[in-house]
Order: C-alpha cells, then sequence, then structure tokens
C-alpha cells in the first residue's frame, strides 16, 4: 500500500518528449496509482498529447490555461482555459496545442485490469498529425512512427 503525500506541482516531476509536449508526473513511473492516473499536460502548438485513441475506462479532462484543439469522435473542438471534457470508455479523442502559446491541461483516467486502448484511423485526426496508419491495439505500433525519450525538465508554475 503507498503512503499518503502532499506535492505542489512546481515541485513534481516533469519530462519533455519532441513530440507529445511535456508532463507533471504526481506518481512514479516505476509505481503507477492503481485505481486512477493524473498528470498535466503541456501542450505547445502543434504538439498532441497522444494519437488519436479510445479506451475502455473513463477519463475526465480540464483546461487550465491556453487553448488547444480536441478531436472527440471525428470531431474538432476549439478549447480554452476552464473547459472540461468528459470521455467515458469508448471515446476517441487526441489534444493539440493550439494558439501562440503553452496549454495546460489536467489529465485524469480511471485504471483497471483489463485496459485496453484503441488506436483507429480518422480522417480529422490525420488533417493534425495524430492519427495512425492502419487501425492497432497495439500501443507500441501506434507510436512507432514518433521516436524520441522522456527527459527530466523543470517548468514554470503557475504557467505564464
Amino acid at each position: 500500500m503507498r503512503e499518503p503525500f502532499v506535492v505542489n506541482v512546481a515541485d513534481a516531476p516533469a519530462f519533455r518528449h519532441p513530440a507529445f509536449g511535456a508532463v507533471v508526473m504526481f506518481e512514479q513511473p516505476d509505481q503507477p496509482f492503481p485505481e486512477v492516473g493524473i498528470n498535466i499536460r503541456v501542450l505547445q502548438p502543434g504538439e498532441s498529447n497522444a494519437h488519436y485513441h479510445s479506451e475502455n475506462q473513463q477519463e475526465d479532462f480540464l483546461v487550465l490555461g491556453g487553448r488547444c484543439t480536441l478531436i472527440l469522435d471525428g470531431a474538432e473542438h476549439e478549447l480554452r482555459a476552464w473547459d472540461f471534457v468528459h470521455c467515458p470508455a469508448g471515446a476517441r479523442h487526441a489534444f493539440v496545442g493550439a494558439g501562440d502559446g503553452p496549454c495546460w491541461i489536467l489529465m485524469i483516467g480511471a485504471r483497471g485490469p483489463d485496459e485496453r486502448l484503441d488506436y483507429p484511423v480518422d480522417e480529422t485526426a490525420a488533417k493534425h498529425g495524430v492519427s495512425v496508419a492502419e487501425p492497432t491495439q497495439d500501443p507500441d505500433v501506434a507510436y512507432a512512427d514518433r521516436s524520441g525519450a522522456w527527459e527530466p525538465v523543470r517548468l514554470p508554475w503557475p504557467p505564464g
């Protein structure tokens, strides 16, 4: 069992990827929370959080600052600070940074022993460079076109 803890966002570990922006982690990568995943993703214009996908678990998102484009079930939605997005299991989605600066998104998702991802081909997602070329359920196949490693980084908090 994990011990309770308190951490300020400014002190939480953060990592940057050349294709997927930056992430502020509240859990250790080798010790994920068993029931809920939570992080803050920071996307620069054109960066995505992931390829367009769906999960068999609920996810929720709150834009804390900046602007982004959400592709949700094949439709584009322009989001800004304090927009909330609920994705029930099976909702297909991806976020792409927009505007002229970073977008900060609080991301929360349920976890379970039978987690499953689906990466469908989608025309709207492809316009933003976040669609796979062929449908798959294998993340290694889905992200074979995205090289690079997560590197530690220090992010400003609060943003802006």
